[in-house]
Parts: structure tokens; sequence; C-alpha cells
């Protein structure tokens, strides 16, 4: 890792904690002050970039120019399949995550095998998430996504907010005679932005093998499975 050079595009939330964990490492911050050029971008292997959705959507063409390999959590955009086919003609590799979170993407593996328990007896399912009192949403987008992972559309969801809680999840799965709870509980928010400098240095190796836009989540199960 340390033989790469960063740019780091964004100094939100996550984007702070990618510099604080890249400060032994050669990295270039850009922010509002510091704009991210194709020139200054060339002088790197690759972008970690967390803008919100038209900001980022605004850079997509000097990222391209500049023939970076990038990492983007970028919400709320649109296009991903136009720029995919876009990236597979400049032979470049991007990586586009909603949840950097490695532990994450390992609970989704697990639930697509909980899923299958329907198909030995009667089952019922129920997710729980926690998150602080200043999260306004509910349920959490994180506790939707596990819905859709199970495949399952009669899944109890409730929610609760407390405290400075990071991000609590909880599944329970109940068969006639048995329970089986699985839980993932963020300890850091430095989570996301580990998940996001491992993409980074995973798509470094893949660019010569792989092009286009990859989602984080299959990224991850390449290693996995």
């Amino acid at each position: 890792m340390s033989e790469l050079s960063y740019a780091v595009i964004g100094k939100g939330k996550t984007g702070q904690h990618v510099v604080e964990l890249l400060k032994a490492f050669k990295i270039e911050v850009f922010d509002s002050t510091h704009h991210a050029t194709v020139d200054r971008l060339k002088k790197h292997d690759v972008a970690i970039c967390f803008l919100p959705g038209g900001a980022f959507t605004d850079l997509v063409p000097t990222l391209l120019e500049s023939g970076i390999a990038v990492v983007s959590g970028a919400t709320g955009w649109e296009g991903r399949e136009k720029l995919d086919q876009e990236l597979k003609a400049r032979k470049l590799t991007w990586v586009w995550g909603s949840n950097f979170a490695l532990g994450m993407n390992v609970v989704k593996l697990c639930l697509e095998q909980l899923q299958k328990a329907s198909k030995l007896t009667d089952s019922s399912y129920a997710i729980h998430e926690v998150h602080h009192i200043k999260k306004v949403d509910a349920p959490s987008g994180t506790a939707l996504s596990w819905k859709e992972w199970l495949g399952e559309n009669e899944v109890n969801i409730t929610s609760e907010r407390t405290g400075d809680v990071i991000g609590l999840h909880s599944l329970e799965l109940k068969l006639p005679f048995e329970k089986i709870t699985l839980t993932h509980e963020a300890l850091d928010r430095k989570i996301f932005a580990s998940g996001a400098i491992w993409a980074a240095n995973k798509i470094t190796q893949l660019k010569t093998t792989t092009t286009g836009l990859i989602p984080f989540d299959q990224l991850v199960a390449k290693e996995l499975l």
C-alpha cells in the first residue's frame, strides 16, 4: 500500500477518516479550496471520492480525462450504466458503493444463505436497527438493504434512536423450535473509510484485467467466494 499515491476528494465525515487513516502514506487532499484538476489527478494512482451526488457528477468528466482509478461513495446520482460503458471504452476501473463496511458485505452473504431456511420449515424474520438520536430516517437504509438481501417480502423492521450509537442491526430468524440471531455493530465511523481504502488498493491490482464500474459488494464477494 505504501507504494501507491492517493488522491482524496472531499473532506466530509468519511473523507476526514480516509485522510486520517492514510496520513502515513503519499496523499493529496482536494476540496473546495484545492480543486481536483486533470493534471493534479494524473500524479496519483487512485482517487477516493466521497462527495454528494451532484458534486460527484460534475467531477466525473475530469476524473475520466485523468485516467485515474476511482473509489466513490457518492449517493443520489444516476447514470451508472452509462458510466460503466464509458469506463469500459476507456479501459478504466472504478468502484462504487453505498456502504463500504467490509463486515456488512460479509453479512450480505450470510443473509442470502439464511433466506434458504424458509425452504426447510416454517420461518419468520425480524430486523431491528438502532442509531444515534440525530439520525432522522427510519428504518435505516441498511435495514432496508438487509430485507432486500433476504429476498423476503414479509420482514418486520423496527427502529430505535438513542445516544450516539453509530449503527446496530440485528436479524432474528425464528423456526418452530429454535432461533437464529445475526448482529452487526459499527464500533467506529472509520469502518467506511477503511473499506474504501481496501477497495482502492484492490482495484489498482485489477485495473489491467477488469474494467468498468464495479459495485463494492461484488468486489468483496469475489474475495470470499
